[in-house]
């Protein structure tokens, strides 16, 4: 199966559409540099699979690990990272998170949403979208290439920790 056809199919960005040309999917897969895409579209394909998207996310949250601020924060992700809580310490994990989301300084704030985005069973993509974000966030000096390294750091994890079928 053509990648542009199961982008299509779930109404993916333009941008991620245009990204792959005439790839297959696990062309794509293979190809990409962007690991919040990558997290979304396994979240798409494998809804059921929420053990193994949520150490995915975890990891792709560590990234940014070092922007975050508050305790509550980093719990979260180290909670989410073990692959092995129950729904209900991942959802007390994420509220930990969301709340120091909530108290943090705008740097800090996407950092601690990455974290409350690798321990909910919220859209996939956020971790890693948000991991990038808060690099770039940063140090304005060098966000873009901040943002770029992390995206193909997520997208390097979203390959070793997630699998896909052939289609």
């Amino acid at each position: 199966m053509k990648a542009v056809a199961l982008l299509k199919k779930y109404h993916a960005c333009k941008e991620s559409v245009e990204s792959v040309g005439e790839m297959s999917v696990k062309e794509a897969w293979l190809a990409c540099d962007r690991g919040d895409w990558m997290l979304c579209i396994y979240s798409l394909l494998y809804p059921e699979n929420k053990v193994q998207l949520t150490t995915a996310k975890a990891f792709c949250a560590a990234t940014v690990k070092h922007l975050m601020k508050d305790k509550r924060s980093i719990d979260a992700v180290h909670a989410a990272m073990t692959g092995e809580i129950s729904k209900n310490k991942r959802n007390a994990a994420s509220y930990a998170a969301d709340a120091a989301y909530a108290d943090a300084d705008a740097d800090a704030a996407y950092a601690a949403y990455a974290a409350y985005a690798a321990a909910a069973d919220a859209y996939a993509y956020a971790a890693a979208a948000d991991a990038a974000d808060a690099d770039a966030y940063a140090a304005d000096a060098y966000a873009a290439d901040a943002r770029l390294k992390n995206r193909k750091l997520t997208a390097s994890i979203c390959r070793q920790l997630l699998s896909i079928g052939d289609f």
